[in-house]
């Protein structure tokens, strides 16, 4: 039944024109039964009037792109429901269409992949990049529940970047690197070699377009004279198969040009080098025949050291499966030779396209569905980071599939970003180990937890009851994974901190007016809270601990005095022992210890920060009195605190070591070192010390000061 001329002939005059529906009808009908292909062309029809009359940058009606990107996917064989939401895609953003009206006539199923494609245009946004990030992170999650979500995507995106040519330079290059920075990416972390090519190849064309044309042209010129060796060499690998009874194909494979860019920046080699590089593809009926067809290539051509990768029995992270060797070819150029089986060339195309995640019956270790289970597993934890912008950066550290691959102590195989370290592991096997995590033992020796790993490794994790993340992983870790639960972390331990000191601030300052929290009352909270829109005690001791409420003010709210009623001088001191964590910080412009005149100065969204009386930038501050609060320090406070101190001393070899020996003997740590200055006589020299308090710096100062190279000793105040 010709689907594509009766919808035509229903359509007004202007719409009559053949926009792709054809070709797509016929690819339908090639692997799906009537009734679903009379279920699409009712979606086109549904769509080319919702479309009518509005047209793309091309010049073209706007109805072919969507028409286009539903060809792209019957190509890969997709379900009608995925077609149908191909066609529809941007009915929502773009036409009066409602996500309800798509759910009463094509069904449920149908509107929720729409909607996980469409952009969030009708919320407001600070900027352009949150804008972006919250729409990635809006599909990434649609992803999670339906895969079908972002094939719509990537099919949608190689679409707009084959008729990119029409929009402004500037968008160009924007589309074009978002394209090679996440959805080739993407592509390829689904195992689809098909689409990653082709999103690479034209992102690198609108982004580099003059290097792209240089390289284009030298593949060219190269084609001629490699079609020749590639066929000769071709035959004879066919010739030595053959004699072996071995069946199976040869195919000389072509280079993509982004592929040729990316060695020659990696790798630092000229085209030359990188064009006369020969891909051979062999497809063999089943796994030990890939195993005897290296074997005979091997016994063709010497193979290169350290080339030969075995991907068939340790599968790459999208479930790409293959043999991989580089041979010393004809006057010794080199040959790429991949060899795999027909499902495995099947799945390196279409990878988690080639059977449906959600239709999977048997789900066998090494399949791309299994892997995508998992990262979208991943994923779903991800998307508990704070911003769109951290989600969005979080997903890209996963993306990029340059691996390691290290063992568990039971010779479990586990994956990893190349670079991750032992905490990475940690957190790749389960949150709860990474938060426990003490120590690792890598290869049975107990290495740093910063280590980076290495592939082949056997790696162990020794955790502790009680124990915490600690936030200085986050200066080395390299998976997205340990990134977001240590964040998490402190963010909640943030939040409880903040909480305590809110608590402290609030009833300290309800003292101050003869009152306290005790005596404000159930009755009265829950009318301020109402009154302030907060839902419960806890998020106004949050804010307030945090600084984004002052703690005066909200005394007075909740006491009902008068906020230009008469001052009170402060007649209570928040106590500060030093173990407030994250919500009670030290100003490194004066770095207070114990025993120092202080003051704490409320800032939004840190707490507080505690300065010196003496500290140059109170002038700075002074101009907000209500923001400052009055501090004391607990007694007998057992930690260290940072101190700066300053040294005049004659130059002379060694009179460094010689200070620092002097400090180390007076029970200090130094941490830094700087020279701040240097004469022909004289060197200035700045040290940041741990100290315990005024008595203990006293000491050091008074040692460093009698030696017989120091000239001069004070302590550092911006």
């Amino acid at each position: 039944m010709d689907y594509a001329a009766t919808i035509l002939s229903k359509l007004p005059g202007a719409n009559k024109r053949d926009h792709g529906l054809r070709r797509l009808v016929e690819t339908l009908q090639s692997y799906l039964p009537e009734e679903q292909v009379a279920f699409i062309t009712a979606a086109y029809e549904f769509g080319a009037e919702a479309h009518a009359g509005q047209s793309r940058k091309t010049g073209e009606p706007y109805i072919t792109h969507p028409v286009a990107v539903a060809q792209e996917l019957a190509e890969m064989h997709l379900d009608a429901q995925a077609i149908t939401a191909a066609i529809l895609h941007d009915t929502v953003e773009d036409t009066s269409a409602s996500l309800d009206d798509i759910a009463d006539r094509f069904g449920s199923e149908v509107a929720i992949i729409v909607d996980g494609v469409s952009k969030l245009d009708q919320i407001q946004f600070r900027s352009r990049a949150e804008a972006q990030a919250e729409s990635f992170r809006k599909m990434m999650l649609a992803m999670i529940e339906d895969i079908r979500v972002i094939l719509v995507k990537l099919a949608d995106r190689l679409h707009n970047m084959q008729t990119l040519g029409a929009m402004p330079i500037e968008k160009k290059k924007r589309i074009a690197r978002e394209t090679l920075d996440i959805y080739a990416p993407i592509a390829n972390r689904l195992g689809i070699n098909r689409l990653k090519i082709q999103l690479e190849d034209l992102g690198f064309k609108h982004l580099y377009p003059f290097r792209y044309r240089v390289l284009e042209t030298a593949l060219k010129k190269s084609q001629g004279s490699q079609k020749q060796i590639v066929r000769k060499i071709s035959e004879e690998f066919s010739k030595a198969m053959a004699d072996e009874g071995i069946k199976g194909t040869v195919s000389g494979r072509q280079k993509h040009l982004y592929s040729i860019y990316n060695k020659m920046a990696q790798k630092k080699r000229l085209l030359s080098d990188v064009v006369d590089v020969y891909g051979f593809r062999v497809i063999c009926d089943d796994v030990n025949s890939c195993y005897q067809v290296l074997g005979i290539v091997h016994g063709l051509y010497k193979p290169m050291p350290g080339r030969f990768k075995d991907y068939i029995a340790i599968p790459r992270i999208n479930g790409y499966q293959s043999l991989h060797t580089t041979l010393f070819g004809p006057k010794g150029l080199p040959l790429e030779v991949q060899i795999r089986t027909r499902d495995m060339d099947r799945l390196a195309e279409s990878g988690v396209a080639s059977h449906w995640i959600y239709k999977a019956d048997e789900k066998s270790d090494a399949s791309p569905q299994r892997r995508t289970r998992e990262w979208l597993s991943n994923l779903e934890e991800l998307h508990q980071s704070g911003t769109s912008e951290e989600f969005l950066e979080s997903v890209k550290v996963d993306l990029f599939p340059d691996k390691i691959y290290v063992f568990t102590p039971k010779g479990d195989i586990m994956p990893l970003p190349k670079g991750s370290t032992t905490v990475d592991f940690a957190y790749a096997v389960h949150t709860d180990v990474g938060d426990r995590c003490v120590a690792a033992k890598v290869n049975r020796g107990l290495v740093p937890l910063r280590s980076e790993l290495q592939n082949s490794q056997t790696v162990e994790i020794v955790t502790a009851k009680g124990a915490k993340p600690n936030p200085n992983w986050l200066t080395f870790v390299r998976t997205a994974k340990a990134r977001t639960a240590i964040r998490q972390h402190m963010k909640n331990l943030r939040a409880s901190e903040s909480v305590d000191l809110g608590k402290r601030l609030l009833d300290r300052s309800l003292k101050d007016l003869g009152s306290s929290l005790r005596k404000v009352g159930k009755i009265r909270m829950a009318a301020a809270l109402e009154e302030l829109g907060l839902n419960n005690n806890t998020e106004l001791f949050e804010q307030v601990g945090l600084g984004e409420r002052l703690a005066p003010l909200t005394a007075r709210f909740l006491s009902g005095v008068s906020e230009d009623g008469e001052d009170e001088e402060n007649t209570a001191s928040l106590i500060i022992a030093g173990t407030e964590g994250m919500v009670v910080s030290y100003g490194k412009c004066c770095y207070p210890i114990p025993g120092d005149d202080v003051m704490g100065y409320l800032t939004a969204g840190r707490g507080v920060v505690i300065h010196r009386n003496q500290c140059g930038n109170l002038s700075n501050f002074r101009k907000q009195p209500e923001k400052w609060i009055s501090v004391n320090w607990q007694k007998d406070i057992d930690r260290d605190f940072a101190c700066q101190i300053q040294t005049d001393t004659r130059n002379k070899p060694g009179v460094l070591a010689e200070v620092a020996a002097t400090i180390g003997d007076c029970g200090s740590n130094i941490e830094q070192v700087e020279v701040l200055g240097r004469h022909d006589d004289c060197s200035v020299l700045s040290f940041l010390l741990q100290v315990k308090d005024r008595v203990h710096l006293a000491r050091i100062m008074r040692s460093v000061r009698n030696m017989k190279n120091v000239i001069r000793v004070s302590r550092d105040c911006a």
